[in-house]
C-alpha cells in the first residue's frame, strides 16, 4: 500500500476499487468529500471505480476512513460483498495522459457537444460547441450533475440582458456556457487556484477571455444579485452555502443547484428561504439530481 510523502507531492494517488454499481454513487460522494477531485468509472472494466486524490491530501489521514466506510455499505448494500481495494501513485504528467483515455467527444443535450480541447471539431456539428481540458479540476460535463445543470441552464436561457454566478467553477464549463448562452455578464469563483487556472484556460480555448471573470473572492464577500446562479457541489457545501443562495439572485431570478442524490432534494428543499419556495423544477439522471428554483419578486 502506497503513502503519499513531502517528496511526492507532485504525485497523485489512484484509489481503484472494484465494487458493484449499486453502491458506486454512495462511495463517488464520499470520496468527493474527502478532497477528491474525479472519478472514473471504465468501460469494459467491471465495476471498476477509479478515484483520484491530488498531491495536496496524505493519503494516511483518509485510508481508514475509506476503509471504514467500505464496510458500512456493505451493511447498507449486502450485494458489494468485499470491495477490492487498491493504491498507486502517479506522477502528474503520466496522470495527465491516463485522463485523456477516458474523455471522448460528448453529445450532452442536442444543441450542446462537448470535446476534448486536444481533438478536432467533428464536421457537420450542429448547435454549441464547447472544448475542454479539465486538467486536475475534473469538470468534462460527462457526470449526471454537470449535465443536468448545463441541460437547465440551456432550458432557461433568460431573455434580454442577463448574468450568471458560477459557485465552485471547477473547469469552468458552466460558466463557458454561460457565456455561449449570451450572458451579459459572467463571474465564476472558486476558492482553487490551481481550478482558477484551468477554468481561465478552458475560458481561452472558447475564445471568452474577457467575457468571463475568475475570482478566488469567498462568496460571503459578494454583495451583487445575478439572474442566475449556477452551484455544483456536494451536499455538505450546498448545507454551508444555503444562507447566501437568496441574496446573491435576483428577484425572479434562477438558482439551479446540483451535486445530490435524489434523496437529497427534500432536505434542501426545506431549507430555503421563504423567498425560494416558489416555481420549481428537478431534473433526474440516474442517481443525482438538480434543482432549479425560481426566487419571487414583483408579480409572482
Amino acid at each position: 500500500m502506497a503513502n503519499v510523502s513531502s517528496s511526492k507531492r507532485s504525485s497523485w494517488m489512484e484509489i481503484s476499487i472494484n465494487i458493484h454499481p449499486v453502491a458506486q454513487d454512495a462511495l463517488s460522494i464520499f470520496l468527493f468529500d474527502l478532497g477528491c477531485t474525479g472519478i472514473v468509472t471504465s468501460e469494459g472494466e467491471q465495476h471498476l471505480l477509479r478515484a483520484y486524490i491530488p498531491p495536496s491530501i496524505a493519503l494516511d489521514a483518509i485510508r481508514n476512513k475509506i476503509h471504514t466506510y467500505l464496510n458500512h455499505l456493505r451493511e447498507i448494500f449486502p450485494e458489494t460483498g468485499a470491495p477490492d481495494l487498491q493504491f498507486k501513485v502517479i506522477q502528474t504528467q503520466d496522470w495527465t495522459r491516463e485522463w485523456k483515455k477516458f474523455f471522448r467527444p460528448d453529445q450532452v443535450t442536442p444543441d450542446l457537444l462537448i470535446i476534448p480541447a486536444w481533438e478536432p471539431e467533428p464536421p457537420a456539428v450542429k448547435g454549441h460547441v464547447i472544448r475542454i481540458d479539465p486538467g486536475p479540476a475534473f469538470g468534462t460535463g460527462q457526470h449526471p450533475t454537470t449535465r443536468m445543470c448545463l441541460e437547465a441552464m440551456e432550458n432557461l436561457r433568460p431573455s434580454g440582458a442577463w448574468s450568471m454566478l458560477d459557485v465552485g467553477t471547477g473547469s469552468g464549463i458552466l460558466a463557458i456556457y454561460g457565456g455561449i448562452l449570451g450572458a451579459s455578464r459572467v463571474l465564476a469563483i472558486d476558492i482553487d487556484p490551481d481550478a482558477l487556472g484551468w477554468a481561465e484556460h478552458n475560458i481561452s480555448l472558447n475564445g471568452l477571455l474577457g467575457a468571463i471573470e475568475l475570482s478566488r473572492s469567498p462568496i460571503e464577500t459578494i454583495e451583487e444579485a445575478f439572474t442566475l446562479l449556477a452551484a455544483n457541489l456536494s451536499l455538505r457545501e450546498i448545507r454551508r452555502l444555503m444562507p447566501h443562495l437568496s441574496r446573491l439572485v435576483e428577484p425572479r431570478g434562477w438558482l439551479v443547484l446540483s451535486g445530490l442524490l435524489k434523496e437529497q432534494v427534500e432536505e434542501i428543499r426545506r431549507g430555503f428561504s421563504a423567498d425560494l419556495t416558489g416555481q420549481i423544477r428537478t431534473y433526474y439522471q440516474k442517481e443525482w439530481a438538480c434543482l432549479v428554483v425560481r426566487k419571487q419578486g414583483k408579480g409572482n
